[in-house]
């Protein structure tokens, strides 16, 4: 490792509490915009003439990005040799499924009241939310085991099996996406194309360690169950 990559992986840790806050900005600037449109003031938000519309929008597009962000993690820690990293990896998966939970309540209580048939009708009538709403359901599990008790009682194979949904997450994500925009579809098409680059990363990876033995293959699944349960 280099000098200048010492001194990053020791300001990692450090820099924890602060990135926390950074991903808090968009659900606060969200917030302060919807904050001004229900006192129906006139000063200009970022949510434009359709304020339910545009949060479904932005709280999706964050769900996205910190998919994104998350799965970038591992490639980063092991290109740049910057092993703290991983302390980050929960930290940001869940801030994905945050930003999923609002977008989720966003269509189901602010737009349907939970209505739940009407709301069954909708999922089964329009393809784009029915992969939405599996991709969400989806994510439930991961969330719900990322905790350190979760990897110890799982164990660490059975939790990177679970944990490999986030790669079927991360394509019905991007085709919820592209489906509900339609015609406007270069960034969908981006995000698919990272997301193709990233589990393209990981396949590379995973026949690396097959050709190198069952040994290496056992160390990369208790790296990544360890990397999930440090703080």
């Amino acid at each position: 490792m280099t000098r200048i990559g010492a001194g990053i992986s020791a300001t990692l840790p450090r820099l924890k509490p602060l990135v926390f806050l950074l991903c808090l900005v968009p659900a606060m600037t969200l917030g302060w915009d919807t904050y001004q449109v229900i006192r129906g003031t006139q000063q200009l938000t970022g949510l434009g003439a359709n304020p339910i519309r545009e949060l479904q929008i932005q709280t999706g597009l964050w769900t996205i990005r910190f998919l994104a962000i998350t799965l970038a993690i591992t490639p980063a820690r092991q290109l740049f040799n910057l092993g703290p990293l991983a302390k980050y990896r929960r930290m940001l998966g869940l801030f994905t499924f945050f930003y999923a939970l609002i977008h989720v309540s966003m269509w189901s209580f602010v737009d349907w009241y939970f209505d739940w048939p009407a709301m069954w009708d909708e999922v089964i009538k329009h393809k784009y939310i029915f992969v939405g709403m599996a991709t969400f359901l989806m994510l439930i599990p991961l969330a719900a085991t990322s905790t350190n008790w979760a990897v110890r009682k799982l164990g660490g194979r059975r939790w990177a099996n679970l944990h490999k949904l986030v790669y079927v997450i991360a394509v019905t994500a991007t085709v919820h996406y592209l489906w509900a925009v339609k015609k406007d579809s270069f960034f969908p098409l981006a995000y698919l194309a990272t997301f193709a680059a990233l589990l393209g990363y990981r396949v590379v990876q995973v026949l690396r360690r097959r050709r190198a033995g069952p040994g290496a293959a056992r160390g990369a699944r208790v790296e990544r169950a360890g990397g999930a349960a440090a703080t």
